[in-house]
């Protein structure tokens, strides 16, 4: 059964309606005894008639009635003030020209009250364009999350696939007796190989702004960037050892070293075999600066701004053989932001470029640097 809802008693309605509405009451029961006063006052009745009006004041700033209700208000305090006025004018108790302060003095009012009613829609327009801004920022940050958690996905769902079609590729490629079909397999696992590469830059792309990203401890930088330059040196360039700071830092040796790899696959997709690729490692301003200088086709000034974000490329390229998937860069970046450092390019067309890691070092390292140049 429905419960039959018990209609409220008159006399809780006229409570609750006195409990809401004590300042409303209190006010007019303040200006009754005011405009008894500008009666019984005589020439004096000027205080009483302007205590009304600026009690009026006060009270519509607490209340902010409404359009109708305001002016209604206006209205009868204006006939009732200007009745009395009237009646000492005739009387002559009063000059004539006292009369004249009634309307001016609700001009002045309604003048106030058509000031602050329009602040308040201005604010009110405000207030719902910054609600419509967090909204579209909770939407976007609702579409980021559902990006980063589709990343992640989509990178763990790949990783075994590939990696069972490139081993039966590879098998295939060792077995085959054709030369066509072992030319074939070694196109398949050339092309499996760069999706295994695809997935695993996108998972670290979406797990780089995860805590547990980084695994800190004390890293020597000059044995990163030798190391590195080991890995590379089969790939036919000049390359260069430039000064070498041996220091120390806080950071995550892996995360660097593909940073640095990241970096060199740019150097070498925009050099050719007799340019050189320099790596050098020095302290700056309480950094650890690691840098990557070749000496290839440069990259255009309006390209720089765009060359870590994700998917994007310079022109012109003078070798693929680094896969080229518009994310090395990006990762780059990640690496050097999640360190609390950042990324920085100089370049010019034609006479190559410096891409610079730079991660702080903190006090020791720069303390150490100090000592070894004195």
């Amino acid at each position: 059964m429905r419960e039959r809802r018990v209609p409220e008693a008159g006399g809780n309605r006229v409570l609750r309606w006195a409990r809401s509405s004590w300042i409303d009451i209190a006010w007019v029961v303040f200006v009754a005894i005011n405009l008894a006063g500008m009666q019984a006052m005589g020439n004096w009745s000027t205080i009483p008639f302007l205590v009304i009006w600026v009690s009026l004041t006060i009270v519509y700033g607490f209340r902010m009635w409404r359009w109708q209700p305001a002016m209604l208000t206006v209205a009868l305090v204006t006939l009732a003030t200007g009745g009395i006025i009237g009646e000492q004018v005739v009387s002559g108790v009063q000059g004539g020209d006292y009369l004249v302060e009634v309307p001016l003095v609700a001009v002045m009012f309604l003048a106030m009250v058509w000031q602050g009613r329009r602040r308040q829609a201005a604010l009110e327009e405000r207030l719902a364009a910054m609600e419509e801004v967090q909204r579209v920022s909770r939407e976007n940050l609702r579409l980021m999350e559902q990006q980063h958690t589709f990343l992640l996905d989509a990178s763990h769902e790949l990783g075994t696939p590939i990696t069972v079609a490139l081993g039966h590729a590879e098998l295939i490629e060792q077995a085959a007796t054709d030369k066509a079909v072992a030319e074939d397999a070694r196109v398949v696992v050339g092309e499996l190989g760069r999706l295994r590469r695809l997935s695993s830059r996108l998972l670290l792309l979406a797990s780089a702004g995860n805590p547990d990203f980084l695994d800190l401890a004390p890293v020597g930088v000059d044995s990163v960037v030798i190391d590195t330059l080991d890995r590379w040196a089969y790939t036919p360039r000049k390359w260069r050892l430039g000064e070498v700071a041996e220091t120390t830092i806080q950071g995550d040796r892996d995360r660097l070293a593909v940073a640095l790899d990241a970096l060199l696959e740019n150097a070498i997709a925009h050099t050719e075999t007799d340019d050189s690729i320099e790596l050098s490692a020095r302290i700056e301003d309480g950094n650890a600066v690691l840098a990557v200088a070749d000496s290839g086709c440069g990259i255009p000034e309006a390209d720089l701004d765009r060359i870590f974000g994700r998917f994007a490329r310079a022109k012109p390229f003078r070798s693929r053989e680094a896969g080229g998937f518009g994310l090395g860069l990006p990762i780059a970046a990640a690496i050097a932001e999640a360190h609390h450092g950042s990324v920085r390019v100089h370049s010019t067309v034609g006479r190559g470029s410096t891409f610079e890691l730079l991660i702080p070092a903190g006090p020791a390292a720069a303390n150490e640097h100090v000592s070894q140049a004195s």
